[in-house]
């Protein structure tokens, strides 16, 4: 038998063992979470958000010309983990801060916020070990 084919031969399955092993091994059966944004003609936002248990967390700008917005958000009321929805308005003064737990009632949201300052708007979206779905929406006030 031929040493440099023996050697070649073991170089070559110790690679592949090395790259099949590293290839098997992967965290994406862990648990994950999504939020989608969507904009409406008029400047309206709103989505969706999902989640196997995972976390996720979304800002969004948004421009809102008047001092309130309108909002609401609901989850499935089999959720579990948490969904919170902050809003600041043009100079960062947070005019809502509310979140939804699941589990427990209630498990939907909506309402005015607080008034603000027009213009440029921070909407931050964040769930926490969230297991479920929800949709959110947003529109300026009157």
């Amino acid at each position: 038998m031929k040493t440099p084919n023996f050697k070649l031969l073991t170089i070559f399955t110790a690679m592949v063992l090395f790259i099949g092993t590293l290839t098997s091994c992967s965290d994406d059966d862990g648990p994950t979470a999504s939020i989608t944004v969507n904009e409406g003609p008029s400047g309206d936002i709103g989505g969706d958000f999902t989640g196997n248990g995972g976390n996720s967390s979304r800002t969004i700008n948004w421009t809102n010309n008047l001092a309130t917005a309108d909002y609401n958000a609901d989850i499935t009321s089999t959720a579990s983990g948490t969904f919170n929805f902050v809003i600041a308005d043009s100079e960062g003064t947070v005019v809502l801060d509310r979140t939804l737990n699941g589990g427990t009632e209630p498990d939907t949201i909506g309402g005015v916020t607080q008034s603000g300052v027009p213009g440029n708007w921070t909407v931050t979206i964040t769930i926490t070990s969230f297991n479920g779905n929800g949709s959110y929406s947003l529109s300026a006030g009157n």
